[in-house]
């Protein structure tokens, strides 16, 4: 760990401690330490440049969810301490939502939700991110449909002339990190099966998939086996069929006491023109930005988590249909 404190053993290690260090054990000022001056952060909600941004975000939704834990399930990483290293970093998290927020008034309901974290550091220090968390999952748990609280949010922030512009391409600012991953052959698997589904190969499901899968995708939704694969990803694609599928970073790895693994991070970038899981077709621009982590076993793809946010995909169509 070239460059790195020395208490931290590898990278994984790292990143694990220092988001634990941040949130949990509320030492929300090593910010100015573990994030350079000038980072770019790229979540659904927009793009923030610099580490007094991310403090200001942190505080927030410490205000709102002041219990918040961020269990680490798995960091599937690439790179060099001496070159820079990026990690997926995928949580489980829970929280009470004891605060008014972005979410609403305060409703005293208990939350548990999924994030990935795409975080590139080098000597010490993270300096470019994307960030997904389940949106989705959070508002069902608070008792709001994704489609209505996208339109709720539009009209909370003064309304379509007025409210936060999401992620896309055009408001994307440059950050250090320039890298694609690794061409390890798992992440080479995942990534060619996400093409092939993404090109309406449905037959590959069956081929590349153990029957037992297990799913977990966004909405904080579980599935099992195949007819839940083509259910998802087909609603996906049948909503937006002339989009383009973009594979933006790919990840594998092969370590001791882990099944071999991939992480994905991608993009759909077209019009809402088709029936599926986003109702009736709207002529909407949409922008998705997605990250996939995927388990392999010797039957194929065992487990399968894919993040999106599905309120930002509602607040596009919203800002399209009125």
């Amino acid at each position: 760990m070239h460059g790195f404190d020395p208490r931290f053993r590898d990278f994984p290690d790292y990143i694990i401690s220092i988001t634990k260090e941040i949130w949990e054990d509320r030492g929300i000022a090593t910010l100015n330490q573990y994030y350079s001056t000038d980072i770019v952060v790229r979540s659904t909600a927009g793009v923030v440049v610099g580490n007094q941004g991310v403090i200001a975000a942190t505080l927030s939704t410490l205000a709102e969810f002041p219990d918040r834990t961020l269990l680490a399930e798995d960091v599937i990483w690439s790179g060099s301490p001496e070159e820079g290293m990026l990690s997926s970093h995928r949580l489980y998290s829970t929280a009470t939502h004891s605060g008014d927020g972005v979410y609403g008034r305060a409703t005293g309901k208990r939350l548990g939700y999924r994030a990935i974290a795409d975080c590139h550091a080098i000597n010490n220090q993270i300096n470019d991110e994307w960030l997904i968390r389940d949106q989705g999952a959070v508002v069902r748990q608070l008792g709001w449909d994704p489609a209505d609280f996208a339109r709720d949010q539009i009209a909370r922030e003064g309304g379509p002339e007025q409210c936060a512009p999401l992620f896309s391409p055009a408001i994307d600012k440059p950050g250090p990190y320039k890298g694609k991953g690794n061409d390890n052959e798992w992440g080479q698997r995942y990534a060619e099966l996400l093409e092939r589904l993404m090109n309406a190969d449905l037959a590959a499901i069956p081929v590349e998939y153990d029957r037992a899968c297990q799913l977990e995708y966004p909405g904080g939704m579980t599935g099992h086996s195949h007819g839940d694969v083509d259910r998802f990803w087909t609603g996906l694609r049948a909503s937006f069929p002339n989009a383009q599928f973009r594979i933006e970073h790919q990840i594998g790895r092969d370590d001791p006491l882990m099944p071999p693994r991939a992480a994905i991070r991608w993009s759909l970038q077209g019009k809402h023109d088709g029936w599926g899981a986003y109702g009736a077709p709207s002529g909407a621009d949409v922008y998705i930005m997605g990250i996939c982590h995927a388990e392999f076993g010797p039957w194929g793809l065992r487990r399968e988590f894919v993040l999106f946010d599905e309120t930002a995909i509602w607040k596009q169509i919203a800002l399209k249909t009125g």
